[in-house]
């Protein structure tokens, strides 16, 4: 198969030491079966970092709980807690200075050969046979005839299992303006308000004879991010090709990795000195103005760009994500179009869309240009993020925690993204979890105020009646027409005991409902705090105003606890309070309120 074949050239290439051909190899191959143990375990052996072979056996891990070279890799790397069940790496040949410790009672005996060869005389006849035999074959050697090179054929040996020291370009992401940017070539990503990272020019440029292997090392240098000795290469390679425009662009790419953003500006300036109709040059000094001033206009410099070459597919990238920064997804889709035109297979180009359909609340549309990116790239960090807030946005919130999960291991500080992991875990009921990831995105972002209706349903059904009523007012305070919070306050209050205010509260619920099902589960509630405050009349006509509803618009749980409650009226006896009620986010399919600031 091809795929076998592949995965046969990625493994002579990390035995050769050629680490990044096998990286590249693998990463193709993980783009077709992201579920294949054995390549995860090999592409950590191709990575640099030991935070890129951590996930590399992190995943094989989670993909077969039960591997042992994962588990060994992991606790060698300090990632796992070293296990007595987890066997040492074994030796792929014997130790010779073992034997050399055995008192002769203790050595095996010898059998066979062996046995004979350690006989002197046996030793003595056998070297007269030798001497013989290599006079016979110096004398055929003389007489024979030469007109049969000798031939070494190409052997494969197979090696040992790959180890913890094996991994996939996995998250690349560019920083924050200023910062110094640390990735190669090979993971173009973005974070929000930043430029992208320039895709390989659509002219390959040949280099003179006298800076090839100048440019070799500058490429090298590139590759593992040493910008400083990459810059110096380039200036070496731009005295040997003065007339060479993608030169100076790309030392000033270099620049800007490094977070020095006006000496960027300088070097992208150079190289439309050389030529004044080199589009990358436009892009790169729109970037660098960013760079500089997130607020920039650069709209004239993609235009520039456009006149100088209208197929450079960067420029409308970047002109749509222009447009993005400034929450402006109609303006940026006709760009993003031109752009997938240009660039069909670019992982970016889909991730503009993603973030475009997600602006627009196109919740189907989102999902699939986010699943599409993530599937042209997998290493690009961006798209887990986007993957997970589409999932959400489409309500399939066990989908969303996975892909947020990932993101947040490589972005632990993005307070918005743990606001919608919170959301996820509330949704699907692992309440501690939501209650634990809420709290910390609100510590990281405290803008994250959505956080605060689910931190409330998280603590309502973890019982923290006093923290979940805290959450609720402080929800209705920033939302104050969220239904979910005013039905949590609802149903807090009424746990809590007090009936009068549950009542009151049930009320306000009832008037920010937006359709049937939050309106049964406003009346429901109210029904339960006119009983427990001894309204038992309200309480009756509320429960028969529920049961004349349609069914599809209330859980089959509030239906039979309207007629048993209706029943038990009917008696003298005291009216029992349900064991277990619906919670807001189980009974309702609302809208949750949107973020105040977004990605």
């Amino acid at each position: 198969m091809a795929e076998d074949t592949m995965f046969q050239d990625a493994v002579d290439a990390l035995r050769q030491g050629d680490k990044a051909h096998a990286k590249e190899i693998l990463t193709r191959l993980l783009k077709a079966d992201q579920s294949n143990v054995t390549y995860w375990i090999w592409m950590s052996a191709s990575v640099e970092t030991p935070k890129e072979r951590i996930y590399c056996l992190q995943t094989a891990l989670s993909l077969d709980p039960e591997n042992g070279i994962a588990k060994r890799g992991l606790i060698l790397l300090g990632a796992l807690a070293p296990d007595e069940k987890v066997q040492p790496f074994p030796l792929n040949r014997p130790r010779a200075w073992e034997e050399k410790l055995l008192l002769a009672h203790e050595k095996p005996k010898q059998k066979g050969l062996r046995a004979a060869m350690s006989n002197p005389l046996t030793r003595l006849a056998g070297v007269a046979l030798l001497v013989t035999a290599v006079g016979a074959v110096a004398v055929f050697g003389l007489l024979s005839p030469r007109n049969n090179p000798l031939r070494i054929g190409s052997t494969n040996t197979p090696g040992p299992s790959p180890t913890f020291t094996l991994t996939p370009t996995f998250v690349n992401f560019t920083p924050q303006a200023g910062t110094p940017v640390k990735f190669g070539p090979t993971s173009l990503s973005v974070l929000f308000g930043v430029s992208y990272t320039a895709t390989p020019l659509p002219v390959n440029t040949p280099r003179s004879p006298v800076s090839q292997d100048i440019y070799r090392g500058a490429k090298a240098a590139y590759e593992r991010s040493d910008w400083d000795a990459f810059i110096s290469d380039m200036n070496e390679v731009a005295r040997a090709e003065p007339t060479s425009a993608d030169v100076p662009f790309y030392i000033g790419e270099a620049y800007r990795f490094k977070g020095e953003c006006r000496n960027a500006l300088d070097a992208y300036n150079a190289a439309l000195k050389i030529n004044i109709r080199f589009a990358p040059a436009y892009v790169g000094l729109a970037r660098a103005r960013i760079c500089i001033d997130p607020g920039a206009d650069t709209t004239a410099l993609y235009d520039l760009a456009i006149s100088a070459d209208p197929n450079y597919g960067e420029t409308y990238l970047d002109r749509a994500n222009f447009y993005l920064e400034r929450t402006d997804p109609n303006a940026a889709l006709p760009d993003l179009e031109v752009a997938q035109q240009r660039m069909p297979d670019s992982a970016l180009v889909q991730l503009g869309f993603a973030r475009a359909y997600l602006m627009k609340n196109d919740a189907a549309k989102a999902l699939a240009a986010a699943q599409k990116a993530n599937e042209i790239d997998i290493t690009i960090l961006p798209s887990y993020y986007y993957l997970g807030k589409a999932y959400e946005l489409n309500q399939q919130y066990l989908d969303a925690i996975k892909p947020l999960e990932t993101y947040l291991k490589y972005q632990p500080d993005d307070g918005g993204a743990y606001a919608l992991l919170g959301q996820a875990y509330a949704k699907t009921g692992a309440y501690k979890l939501a209650n634990e990831t809420l709290s910390k995105g609100l510590d990281l972002d405290p803008t994250q105020r959505q956080s605060y209706v689910y931190l409330g349903i998280s603590n309502l059904e973890l019982n923290n009646l006093v923290n979940a009523e805290t959450d609720f007012k402080k929800a209705i305070q920033y939302f104050p027409d969220s239904f979910d919070a005013n039905i949590g306050l609802t149903q807090t209050y009424y746990k809590n005991g007090s009936f009068g205010s549950a009542y009151l509260q049930a009320e306000t619920s009832k008037s920010k409902a937006q359709n049937d099902t939050e309106r049964a589960l406003a009346i429901y509630w109210r029904a339960l705090s006119q009983e427990g405050r001894g309204s038992i009349a309200d309480a009756i006509k509320d429960f028969k105003l529920l049961l004349s509803m349609p069914e599809n618009v209330m859980t089959p749980k509030m239906r039979q606890d309207a007629e048993d409650h209706l029943k038990n009226m009917a008696t003298p006896t005291k009216t029992p309070t349900p064991t277990s009620t619906p919670r807001p986010g189980k009974a309702t399919a609302t809208q949750t309120p949107t973020p105040t600031k977004k990605p």
